[in-house]
Parts: structure tokens; C-alpha cells; sequence
């Protein structure tokens, strides 16, 4: 459950990123994917995380703080429009620094859109989170714009595709910003995870 949920610091070099050694768990996925509106979801605010009509409006590294024990990390877009090809560069340079440099990530949670067929680029972008031994989950969004038996057949498809490159797939969650679908599936993943955590540093 979230109490408190406070936002910290916007910046685009990792190595200004908070010093605490609070666990973190990044949230990323294609431009209008739906990710503020998840993140206002998952902390149950109107708005923390900034919504936009316009895709690729996070291009900074966003830090919230949560109950005062861990960071919900809200990263730009991976290949988003409108901007110019040097510049999609940089930004996705300090994404892969993130999460190459980045200690205190304890998962990344890559978003999906569950309308859409696979898409290159997001397969491109878990197998190269898969290569780099990042840990991550899937969560789907926008479930409500799907009827019960195309969200199953959906997800089901999607894993299908990750198994022709993948041995096992990754954990995923199916979710919807405005029914609050899979809110709680997602806060208990982290608290549990935030739980092993304790227990391995108190040994």
C-alpha cells in the first residue's frame, strides 16, 4: 500500500541520481504507452508523474520516494517522436547508463501497450536488458480498452513471441490506469521484493 509518495529530483546524469541506497524500480516503455498515467495509478495521485498528450514529454530521470523506504524511478521513453535523431541519442544513452551504472536498481518494469502486436523495438529493448543481466517485468497496459478473452489472448501471444528468443520469459502483470487493474499484483511484487531485500542485508 502507498502512503506517502514525494517527488525528489529531475535530472539527466545518472551520476547526480540520489545517493541513498533505498531500493529503486525503474518504469519505462515506448512514448504514449500510458506510463504517467500508470504511475498516478500505482501511488494514487492525480498528478505525480506528468501526463501529456504529447509523447516523450519525460526526458529526464525522475525520482519519486515511496513510504520513505524506496524509489519509484519514472525514465524517458525509448524511442519517442518528434525528436531530432541526436538528441534520441543522448536520451537513450543516459537510459542505458541507468541501468548499467545504476546499483541500487532492483528491477525495471518495461511497459507494453496490450493492443498492439509485438513491436521491434520493445523486443529489441527487453533483449537488450535480458543481455545486460537487468532484471525486469512486463507490465501491460490499458487492459480496459480490451475485452476479457482478447487481454488473455493478448498476453498469451506476446509471451508466445518472447519464447522464440527468450528461455524463460519474464513475470508480467496486466494492468489499466483507469479501473486500477493489477495495482495491487504490482505493489505486492515490490513490497515482497523490498521484504528479500531486508532479510538478505540483515544476515
Amino acid at each position: 500500500m502507498i502512503k506517502t509518495a514525494e517527488f525528489i529530483m529531475s535530472n539527466s546524469d545518472v551520476d547526480k541520481c540520489p545517493k541513498d541506497t533505498l531500493p529503486e524500480y525503474a518504469f519505462i516503455g515506448r512514448s504514449n504507452v500510458g506510463k504517467s498515467s500508470l504511475i498516478n495509478m500505482l501511488t494514487n495521485h492525480k498528478n505525480l508523474a506528468k501526463t501529456s498528450g504529447r509523447p516523450g514529454k519525460t526526458q529526464l530521470i525522475n525520482h519519486f520516494l515511496i513510504n520513505k523506504s524506496w524509489f519509484l524511478v519514472d525514465l524517458p521513453g525509448y524511442g519517442y517522436a518528434r525528436v531530432s535523431k541526436s538528441s534520441k541519442k543522448k536520451f537513450q544513452k543516459f537510459i542505458t547508463d541507468f541501468f548499467e551504472k545504476r546499483q541500487q536498481l532492483v528491477s525495471a518494469f518495461v511497459l507494453i501497450d496490450l493492443r498492439h502486436e509485438p513491436q521491434k523495438i520493445d523486443l529489441e529493448f527487453m533483449e537488450y536488458m535480458g543481455e545486460s543481466g537487468i532484471p525486469f517485468s512486463i507490465i501491460f497496459t490499458k487492459a480496459d480498452k480490451l475485452k476479457p478473452k482478447a487481454i488473455a489472448r493478448n498476453a498469451e501471444a506476446y509471451m508466445k513471441e518472447l519464447l522464440k528468443t527468450w528461455e524463460e520469459t519474464p513475470n508480467y502483470f496486466i494492468t489499466s490506469s483507469t479501473s486500477a487493474v493489477g495495482r495491487d499484483e504490482v505493489l505486492q511484487f515490490i513490497d515482497e521484493t523490498n521484504h528479500e531485500i531486508n532479510t538478505l542485508r540483515q544476515h
